[in-house]
C-alpha cells in the first residue's frame, strides 16, 4: 500500500505541474491580450519577482498533484464503504489544496475568499463525483444485465 501511494504521488507530481501549466495558459487566451500569465499578480508581490513566484507556483503544483495522485489509491479500499472512501478522499484532497490554493493566491486572501473557494471546490468534487457514480452504477447494471442473460 505504501509503495502504491508512494508510485501514485510521484506520477501525480508532473501532472499536477501539468494541469497548472494548462490553466495558465487558458487564462492567458480568455484574457486575450497576447500576454502570458503564469501566476496571479499578487503572487509576484509577495515573491519579489516572477521568477521567484513561478518557481513557488511549481513546487506547489508538483505537491497539489502529488497530493492527488497519493489519495487516490482510497479508491482501491475494498473493504472500505463508497461513503468512507469518499469522505477519506475528500477529507485528504481538501487538506492537501487549500494551502496551495492560498499560497499560490488562487483565491482571495479573506473570509469571504475562503468560503467561496471551499463553495467552488466542493462544488465541482461533487458533479464530478456524482458522475462517477452514475455512470459506475450504470456500468454494474450492464454486468448484471449480461449476467442474468448467460444464467438464463
Amino acid at each position: 500500500m505504501k509503495r502504491q501511494i508512494l508510485l501514485r504521488s510521484l506520477l501525480g507530481a508532473p501532472l499536477g505541474l501539468a494541469i497548472s501549466t494548462a490553466m495558465a495558459i487558458i487564462v492567458s487566451l480568455i484574457i486575450g491580450d497576447g500576454k502570458f500569465y503564469a501566476v496571479v499578480p499578487d503572487l509576484v508581490a509577495d515573491c519579489g519577482n516572477e521568477v521567484n513566484a513561478i518557481i513557488l507556483q511549481s513546487i506547489c503544483s508538483l505537491l497539489y498533484g502529488s497530493a492527488w495522485g497519493g489519495a487516490s489509491v482510497i479508491w482501491e479500499k475494498e473493504n472500505w464503504s463508497l461513503l468512507r472512501q469518499s469522505a477519506s478522499h475528500l477529507i485528504i484532497v481538501s487538506l492537501a489544496t487549500f494551502p496551495v490554493a492560498y499560497f499560490t493566491r488562487w483565491m482571495p486572501h479573506s473570509l469571504s475568499g475562503i468560503l467561496l473557494y471551499f463553495g467552488i471546490f466542493f462544488a465541482i468534487y461533487f458533479v464530478i463525483w456524482f458522475t462517477q457514480v452514475f455512470f459506475m452504477r450504470k456500468r454494474i447494471a450492464q454486468l448484471n444485465a449480461k449476467i442474468q442473460e448467460k444464467i438464463v
